[in-house]
């Protein structure tokens, strides 16, 4: 996608004036008489919510509360610090720190100035961060002291970047504060409302997803990806995935991540209360949940297995639970039992992807019991959303026929930034074309059977072959590498390495393991080392990771 594929990309700067007076055509924008529609923004929602619920907690972050009322104030701020430092619509704003109440901040402070929030995962090496800001081309980056070597690694390198600012915590009333970093960015800045009023299509997240080629790319999100589900499953009149103003919301997931922070927004947007996990810890989970009420949450099935293993869990402390939705990996009907008598609430599967923006199918609460014939399926289509099963030529295959999966909806992303030939190829016409083989049954449940793109999902985490197998390459003892997930019954898949060795050379997994260490994230390295003389290829000479799979499955 290049920058002139998305609407907002296409005025000129300007000087901090768009010629609007506060309003952009939608009557009752600032009250919450009906709830956000898919003709809304965040930008809508956080003026609404500071003006109909103003000490309503919005963000519970380590026991810290915020206020709508203050949040709408602090980001405010931050946004009119944006705009001095000369961030425009359009601009690219990055963020590496772990989930916080700052976080979710930046994000609105982006949304009020018409920017792109760019989240970077906080796990990655100097290398990876390196792509991430060098490819968006963000001028600005929030940075968490943790990972403030990490940002100087990279920072000569980056010619685009010319603002650094230092996350501090800051003052949690939104009331202006001396002091360094955050604070003191914001402390003498205003908070009134912009005179900048977003529109449904702007861009408003950048999240970075790779594909078979393993190289990150930046999927484009508007605003409405965050309102068209809800507003569509109140339309039809199901409660399959909702989210209440009275919720109170678990964020168990990385904000850097579709999951997490559209949790969060789909929260945030009904007027609810998200409680902030910085990193998921499930005595920590459990606690929450307690402590506060938790209502809902999402989660990938490993961490509902971790968490119903607490020695706290059980009906005292998630009383409060109405409902879960998990995702990223396949929940076996022994676990699902098991979370069904232990969290005692309803359950709902989602299936779905960045590109998807939100959730894409989902398997209703009414299906999740024991001898449920639909046990098997990731579901149906939501409200609004439409999936077909194509064949190679893109024909419409029938139901019970294993084809490519093709979703339409009116949340799907707006492209790869800077990637036309991506973005053509993954978005054809209305229908965003998945990595994921499977097919339609007789009901119109959909049923997977394989990923097409060879991605590998440890607990909740996509993980890329090529990019692992790019780094064992570079070796000087590996000669040919193949990297596959396998069955794990804790995480959903485990990281497996097959390698060939040169001739001659002597290795041990460790001293490959180790060589992995600091060139990728610890969840990309591979657990397992198989050392193989030859791998199977097809006659392109491309790697068939399916025959590497099921030799490493099979039973000996």
């Amino acid at each position: 996608m290049t920058a002139a594929a998305e609407p907002h990309d296409k005025y000129d700067k300007h000087d901090g004036h768009d010629g609007h007076d506060g309003s952009d055509g939608h009557e009752g924008e600032d009250d919450m008489t009906h709830p956000p529609n898919a003709n809304w923004t965040l930008t809508h929602t956080s003026r609404a919510h500071a003006g109909a619920r103003p000490d309503h907690p919005a963000i519970i972050c380590e026991d810290r509360v915020l206020t709508y009322a203050k949040l709408h104030r602090a980001s405010n701020r931050a946004a009119h610090a944006l705009r001095a430092q000369n961030v425009r619509r359009g601009d690219r704003v990055a963020y590496l720190g772990r989930e916080s109440e700052n976080y979710y901040l930046v994000i609105l402070a982006c949304a009020k100035v018409g920017a792109v929030l760019v989240p970077v995962n906080w796990r990655l090496t100097p290398d990876e961060v390196d792509h991430i800001l060098r490819d968006s081309g963000a001028s600005l980056v929030f940075v968490d002291d943790e990972f403030w070597d990490t940002l100087e690694k990279v920072r000569p390198q980056l010619p685009a970047l010319h603002t650094v600012v230092r996350i501090d915590g800051m003052d949690i009333d939104g009331e202006p504060a001396r002091g360094t970093g955050l604070r003191g960015w914001c402390a003498d800045r205003q908070a009134t409302d912009l005179e900048l009023v977003s529109r449904p299509d702007d861009a408003v997240v950048q999240i970075y997803t790779s594909g078979t080629t393993g190289l990150p790319k930046g999927a484009v999100l508007a605003h409405r990806s965050f309102f068209t589900l809800p507003a569509a499953m109140r339309e039809h009149g199901v409660a399959w995935i909702d989210w209440l103003p009275d919720d109170i919301s678990l964020i168990s997931l990385p904000g850097f991540g579709i999951a997490g922070i559209g949790w969060f927004m789909h929260t945030f947007n009904a007027g609810g209360t998200s409680v902030v996990m910085p990193q998921f810890d499930p005595q920590e989970a459990v606690r929450l949940i307690r402590t506060y009420g938790v209502t809902t949450t999402f989660a990938a099935p490993a961490m509902l297995q971790t968490m119903a293993a607490e020695r706290d869990a059980g009906p005292v402390a998630f009383a409060s639970l109405r409902k879960i939705a998990y995702g990223a990996a396949p929940m076996s009907e022994t676990l699902l039992k098991q979370c069904l008598e232990t969290f005692n609430c309803e359950f709902a599967q989602i299936y779905a992807s960045t590109e998807t923006g939100s959730v894409a199918v989902c398997l209703p609460p009414e299906a999740h019991h024991p001898g449920s014939p639909v046990l098997e399926s990731v579901g149906l289509p939501c409200p609004g959303n439409e999936v077909k099963v194509i064949g190679p030529e893109g024909d419409r295959l029938p139901p019970g026929t294993i084809g490519q999966i093709c979703v339409r909806a009116p949340s799907l992303m707006l492209g790869y930034w800077n990637l036309p030939e991506a973005t053509e190829q993954t978005l054809v016409g209305e229908w965003l074309h998945m990595g994921d083989a499977g097919y339609l049954d007789e009901d119109g449940y959909l049923h997977l059977c394989d990923r097409m793109n060879d991605t590998i999902i440890v607990a909740g985490q996509n993980i890329y072959p090529a990019e692992v197998e790019k780094a064992l390459a570079a070796h000087p003892d590996v000669a040919d590498a193949a990297v596959v997930g396998v069955p794990d019954q804790n995480w959903g898949e485990a990281v497996h390495a097959c390698v060939v060795l040169r001739p001659g050379a002597r290795v041990t997994p460790r001293e490959l393991l180790m060589s992995l260490r600091g060139h990728l994230a610890d969840y990309k390295i591979p657990g397992a080392y198989h050392f193989v003389d030859t791998l199977p290829r097809n006659p392109t000479g491309k790697i068939l990771r399916r025959a590497v799979r099921e030799q490493l499955t099979r039973p000996v």
